[in-house]
């Protein structure tokens, strides 16, 4: 079990690289005041867009510019403050970064109702007669896509000012969750103290100790449930606000909204959750197996990650890199090379637990003249091995497309965003099957594997179908209450279980409060089940050595969103507009389901 260090005691080499941001926290600040004195040389393009291509494009390389200027002051205060919670300057750069990219969003509305009333005919002139706008194509094409909702310039003026006041809700559940919630410590089966945080959570749940997973979950359900009524109101505040840009944007509901603009097909959101439904059955599986491996009587929901194997697997974070380089090693040398340095050398990875430091981990998208950051906190075991896999595949991502794209193409779309993570996992989990037949190590792999989709086919589906329910709800009139969100969930949660699981109501139904960052992105939670989905095809293709399947994967990275997120899938070789790659994931997650049964059977 490891000790939650203080902060301050953490080697450097377990930190992320922030002096290669900017030098120092006053150097932030400088840019942050700089940057805000950039606006008003921005506002100077506005009424001026339509003049001629020169002018256009003149107004562009600017955008692009403070597009990658905003981006290096938002990693800097999201890293700084999700590392340690507890330390007040972090907290204070974030408020400021998010202040200030408000300023910036909002200086720089104009640009979208102005392209609108230059008008098609006139930009798509340009195109064909000016080879420098051939690379706008695609943003033009989506711009008239979404004209019909885009408002006029002072309209979306006052939009882009109530990011910053809309942003707190988010904020604040992660402040709340991450810095002000205490839980109790855990005491195991033999006495000993445990310290229980958002970084050392995950350690307990994965550890042998019945006792102490029992306690370290029902402590941090518990604290959640304490404060329900403060997460419920902020949580139906966000749903509000979503609601709100639906009407304001004349949308019929925030599920068409969410998805129109990331150009993603509605019906595969209903595809994932009805196919999700309908192999249910498979969890109920999964339950069964899971119950008579561990060998108990009742299967709790603090079992869901207990090992099915005695034997410890310790892997040191070096070790892990290695391997996951093994396994990514058909993407060809560069992109392992990139990717080894990063972890070793540029330091890429903070990855030490420490006190404070936020729950859970993830890896940040960044402009081209900085690294891609990842925060997580590592503790030596498969499991956080997997972690680390499935960041750097969103940090290579990240560093393809950042440096081959210009800004307006760089932020690739949400529905692509866990693809590349979960194709990491795929390829190294495919490698340590091969390649390590012992018996405990290949049920921890599967174990892994099953965590994954746990998360992935179990976990999201359940709270994009919560967030159905209580969007619709807004929507109607309807009040949300923390009750009633709890009763829903745990309604949920219990179709899942198939009476195979103890459904602990309040705890299990007061998941939805766990979730601070997840359930505060609109829509967001469905989206990891496309990615895995996507993720198990594309790396079939590699591992079934397609022709030119590893290029194909990596000019998918470099795409960005310079095209429609479905064309992006296309690139890869996968066509997501079907329903069959979901349909093809769920037999992925049978046949690790079957496997695991021969290999715990008695």
């Amino acid at each position: 079990m490891p000790i939650s260090l203080p902060r301050a005691k953490v080697k450097k080499n377990q930190t992320w690289n922030a002096e290669s941001v900017f030098a120092s926290p006053e150097a932030f600040d400088i840019e942050v005041q700089n940057l805000l004195e950039t606006l008003p040389k921005i506002k100077k393009y506005q009424g001026h867009l339509g003049e001629s291509p020169d002018a256009f494009l003149e107004a562009m390389n600017a955008l692009d510019a403070l597009d990658q200027r905003s981006m290096k002051v938002r990693v800097y205060a999201t890293m700084s403050s999700a590392v340690d919670a507890n330390d007040q300057q972090g907290a204070a750069m974030n408020g400021k970064a998010m202040s200030a990219l408000a300023q910036v969003g909002a200086a720089t509305s104009f640009l979208e109702p102005e392209l609108l009333s230059v008008g098609e005919a006139k930009l798509r002139q340009w195109l064909s007669g000016d080879s420098r706008m051939k690379v706008y194509g695609h943003f033009i094409d989506d711009l008239f896509r979404r004209q019909i909702h885009v408002r006029n310039a002072e309209v979306e003026e006052l939009m882009g000012m109530l990011r910053d006041p809309f942003g707190a809700v988010r904020n604040t559940a992660g402040m709340l969750a991450n810095a002000d919630f205490k839980f109790k410590p855990v005491r195991d089966s033999q006495g000993n103290k445990l310290e229980l945080t958002q970084s050392t959570k995950n350690s307990i749940l994965h550890g042998t100790d019945r006792k102490a997973r029992k306690i370290a979950w029902e402590n941090y359900h518990d604290k959640y449930l304490e404060y329900k009524n403060t997460l419920a109101g902020n949580l139906a505040a966000s749903i509000k606000q979503n609601v709100f840009h639906t009407k304001a944007r004349n949308f019929n509901s925030s599920l068409e909204a969410t998805l129109f603009n990331g150009d993603v097909p509605v019906e595969m959101f209903h595809n994932l959750l009805n196919i999700f439904q309908k192999n249910l059955p498979l969890w109920h599986k999964y339950w069964r197996i899971r119950r008579k491996a561990l060998g108990v009587k009742t299967l709790h929901p603090y079992d869901v990650w207990a090992p099915l194997t005695t034997k410890k697997h310790k892997i040191p974070f070096e070790t892990a890199v290695d391997w996951i380089c093994e396994g990514l090693a058909p993407m060809g040398d560069e992109y392992v090379r990139v990717m080894r340095k990063g972890c070793l050398e540029d330091r890429w990875v903070d990855w030490s637990p420490n006190a404070g430091k936020r729950e859970g981990a993830f890896s940040n998208r960044v402009p081209s003249d900085t690294h891609p950051f990842i925060m997580m906190s590592y503790t030596d075991d498969i499991g956080s091995m997997s972690t680390l896999s499935h960041e750097l595949g969103h940090s290579m991502h990240a560093y393809y497309a950042s440096r081959s794209q210009p800004m307006v193409y760089y932020t690739y779309p949400s529905i692509i965003a866990e693809t590349a993570s979960n194709f990491s996992q795929a390829m190294t989990r495919a490698h340590l099957l091969k390649t390590n037949p012992s018996k405990s190590f290949q049920i921890a792999l599967l174990e892994e594997a099953m965590g994954n989709f746990h998360r992935y086919f179990f976990i999201m589906p359940t709270l994009a179908r919560f967030e159905l329910e209580t969007h619709r709800r807004v929507e109607q009139g309807g009040a949300l209450t923390a009750d009633y969100m709890i009763n829903l969930m745990a309604d949920l949660f219990s179709e899942g279980f198939g009476g195979e699981m103890n459904l602990d109501c309040e705890r299990v139904g007061i998941t939805w409060g766990t979730f601070t960052t997840h359930l505060y992105i609109d829509y967001y939670s469905f989206q990891y089940a496309i990615g895995i989905s996507a993720a198990n095809a594309i790396a079939k293709r590699v591992l079934d050595n397609v022709p030119n399947a590893a290029q194909d994967h990596i000019n998918f990275l470099k795409a960005g969103s310079s095209m429609p997120p479905m064309e992006v899938y296309k690139l890869a070789g996968v066509d997501m507009t079907s329903a069959q790659p979901i349909k093809d994931a769920f037999a992925v997650l049978e046949e690790y389901v079957d496997r695991l049964g021969t290999l715990t059977g008695k």
